[in-house]
């Protein structure tokens, strides 16, 4: 009955003052009976709490999470924005905002019920009609299994879908056309984002149920940064190589930007990782002092590498700014599948191992692989996305958020066989799909933008603006 828990909580708060006067009152004897009370008393607490209610401190930080992994999206624009070239850092900017505004309005009309909908297709996604136009999903009644509302868990994987997408942008940065863009970006997410989120996250069941099969994905180490790093991939593939790559491309034309779209990045990952959590939690803690200690283990191992490795890295043996936010941002990918599931010293783990096999691809892979990732997506996102969730599988604790018998570390060596699983479904998935939306969109609007807009810059002929006037 909707007022039983009423009732409950007036039972526990009219035995509050027997408690009390039973404990200034009664004889050395009666200690255990007051404890049979007490515990009885707490029991009908517990009841109450498993009741399914709203927890208000739960949803103050789920709602500051949600607002910190929105950040994230501007921030990538301001890393991303700071990469290019000049002539190119409002396309940039544009696309990465529009991406907050078209995968929202996709996501409320039938996105999140794609996502976490009931098994459709065997559970290859989610029921298109159980939370279209957000019917069902209810602002004063709690997600099944949290304490928090359907809204609030809604909002908080809007803004995953957000930012998912938007890591493709630097893959294919300073050439693609905007309507282009907005074609892909639309279908990618509904057809690519939505059915993977579904596997991992919405409950699916089956062959396709990875979350069911004990995948470790505690934050998107998958679901967004293996599914869109390989996107990227395949992105910058077919569309080509830019203009005079890589002699004639200059370097990143305002430094600073990049560095604060990092430092954005890192502090929004916070909401991203101990968000995940869904509620104010120890497993929150956990994964908020793992995503830190992770992140500048990287920032400091890719410095390293270049201070150490001058006949690579050709700066000297000095290490870079664009260097240590880099390896920051590697860190950052790598521990989001595994943050909820690792201890301190498995994140300094997770984090060196991000830098080092990102900067080998980066530096080493591509240049002889040839291919054009603007701003090296794969390279970080798609291999430090690869790593972490292999990693997660390697170093998860039992009973940090697992009722299983942990990662390999701890003896369970199945672990990492399932998290094997879980990329190899992605990776195929995501490549497959992304071409043939690729393909699709260039058909009917064409990809990539005139040769003489490229030497002009995508922010005048896309956009009609330029992003720095000088005054006479």
């Amino acid at each position: 009955m909707p007022g039983a828990g009423l009732w409950l909580w007036v039972l526990v708060l009219g035995l509050m003052p027997t408690l009390a006067m039973a404990q200034d009152t009664a004889p050395s004897g009666a200690e255990g009976a007051n404890a049979e009370v007490i515990t009885a008393a707490a029991d009908v607490v517990a009841v109450v709490e498993e009741a399914g209610t709203i927890n208000t401190g739960d949803t103050a930080w789920m709602l500051v999470a949600s607002a910190l992994v929105l950040l994230m999206t501007p921030g990538l624009a301001f890393f991303y924005g700071g990469l290019v070239r000049r002539k190119n850092i409002l396309s940039v900017l544009m696309q990465c905002f529009v991406c907050m505004g078209l995968v929202t309005v996709l996501w409320a009309l039938v996105g999140f019920s794609l996502a976490f909908g009931s098994d459709t297709l065997g559970g290859f996604i989610g029921n298109p009609a159980d939370f279209l136009f957000l019917n069902g999903v209810e602002f004063d009644k709690p997600w099944p299994g949290l304490t928090i509302s359907g809204q609030l868990f809604m909002i908080f994987q809007c803004m995953f879908a957000v930012i998912t997408p938007a890591l493709i942008i630097g893959a294919f940065a300073e050439r693609m056309k905007f309507s282009a863009f907005c074609a892909f970006t639309a279908a990618w997410v509904l057809i690519v984002y939505c059915p993977v989120a579904h596997w991992v996250w919405g409950g699916a069941e089956g062959f396709f149920g990875l979350g069911a099969d004990g995948a470790l994905d505690f934050a998107g180490g998958t679901v967004i940064h293996v599914n869109a790093g390989i996107a990227a991939l395949v992105a910058c593939i077919m569309l080509g190589k830019r203009q005079g790559y890589p002699d004639g491309i200059s370097p990143p034309h305002q430094l600073p930007f990049a560095v604060l779209g990092a430092g954005l990045l890192w502090f929004g990952w916070f909401g991203f990782n101990a968000g995940s959590a869904g509620a104010a939690t120890d497993q929150a803690v956990r994964a908020f002092v793992v995503t830190h200690i992770a992140t500048a283990a990287a920032a400091m191992t890719w410095a390293a590498i270049e201070w150490v490795l001058p006949t690579v890295n050709g700066h000297g043996g000095r290490p870079t700014m664009l260097g240590t936010i880099t390896g920051a941002v590697a860190g950052l990918v790598a521990i989001t599948p595994a943050s909820g599931f690792v201890g301190p010293m498995g994140a300094l783990g997770v984090g060196f191992g991000a830098s080092v096999l990102s900067y080998v691809f980066v530096a080493k892979v591509k240049p002889l692989a040839g291919y054009d990732d603007s701003l090296d997506v794969f390279g970080v996102h798609g291999v430090s996305g690869l790593w972490g969730a292999i990693a997660a599988g390697i170093w998860a604790v039992p009973g940090y958020g697992i009722d299983g018998a942990g990662g390999l570390l701890a003896g369970n060596p199945v672990q990492v066989v399932i998290q094997l699983k879980a990329i190899l479904y992605t990776v195929v998935y995501s490549a497959v799909v992304s071409m043939v939306l690729l393909k699709v969109v260039d058909v009917i609007f064409g990809l990539r933008a005139e040769q003489h807009e490229e030497r002009v810059g995508l922010d005048l002929t896309e956009h009609a603006e330029v992003a720095y006037t000088v005054l006479d």
